[in-house]
């Protein structure tokens, strides 16, 4: 295996388009997060906030009924569309037309929500993040990769990647199978881990930020949050997939110190990214 290119911040700053002061939020991106199910809506909220944190114009969430409240309460700012039915997703209708959509946190694996992903999958045309159990899902009925948008982001942890491209027994042969993977349906991967890799094609990167606060439940909602965002900004899919890993790593990087390893949580990094983004714009942290 050829080494790595590393993500590190002059890599990012390369990439980085900083906001344009006469822009409004009609022109800075409008994403929406597919997610969520009884028990699991945090997901979709965690999601949700950090793409809306990540500078994204607006953000429309597509949760089941039981999650309208939750999500109306926790973030005002986000809009929300509800299935029809209570507990899980089971048929999706968008009345908009998105820059990019993040679909799989917290969603389950239903009988109606498979369904419901494969009629997605038909007929979406938005860049396309997925990730969780729409990974899970996909992993079932790797065809359905042929649907999605050439450059589509997969974002998945070790587990969810072995069910995606089978059993390894060496690292070597893990980046391997996930290259040759990347390249027969044409898909970008976030392998998240210590360190994070992206896979595209036959390029391997390898991210420099994040430590092990991170290994923490909503962690990966976060980060699907943070590059349905930049992929809604107008950001090219490898480079969103590059900005999104740097910017996730390194809310841990600044926050460790305050928080230590064992109390910070997925909510931290959302508080942290305004800090992370100051940090590209080599702006002094106060």
């Amino acid at each position: 295996m050829k080494a790595p290119y590393l993500i590190t911040k002059e890599e990012v700053l390369k990439i980085y388009k900083p906001v344009n002061p006469q822009t409004h939020k009609g022109i800075q991106g409008h994403a929406v997060i597919i997610g969520g199910s009884y028990g699991k809506i945090g997901a979709a909220v965690l999601a949700s906030k950090s793409c809306l944190k990540s500078g994204c114009g607006l953000v429309t969430a597509f949760v089941p009924k039981c999650g309208y409240q939750i999500l109306q309460i926790s973030i005002p700012e986000v809009m929300v569309l509800t299935d029809e039915n209570a507990n899980f997703i089971t048929n999706i209708h968008l009345p908009l037309v998105p820059q990019a959509i993040g679909f799989g946190p917290g969603i389950g694996k239903e009988l109606g929500t498979q369904k419901a992903l494969f009629e997605f999958l038909r007929v979406n045309k938005a860049p396309l993040v997925l990730d969780a159990d729409a990974l899970n899902i996909i992993s079932e009925n790797l065809s359905w990769l042929e649907l999605v948008p050439e450059n589509t982001i997969l974002t998945p942890h070790p587990k969810e990647l072995e069910r995606l491209i089978g059993k390894w027994n060496s690292e070597a042969e893990k980046f391997q199978k996930t290259v040759s993977f990347s390249e027969k349906y044409k898909v970008i991967f976030v392998m998240k881990g210590a360190p994070t890799h992206i896979i595209n094609k036959n390029e391997i990167y390898e991210n420099t930020t994040g430590n092990a606060a991170l290994a923490t439940a909503g962690s990966g909602d976060v980060l699907t949050g943070i590059i349905t965002s930049l992929l809604a900004q107008g950001y090219e899919p490898k480079y969103a997939a590059k900005l999104g890993v740097f910017l996730h790593g390194l809310t841990a990087d600044i926050a460790l110190p305050k928080t230590g390893y064992e109390c910070f949580i997925a909510s931290d990094i959302i508080e942290n990214l305004g800090k992370a983004f100051l940090e590209l714009g080599n702006v002094p942290i106060l």
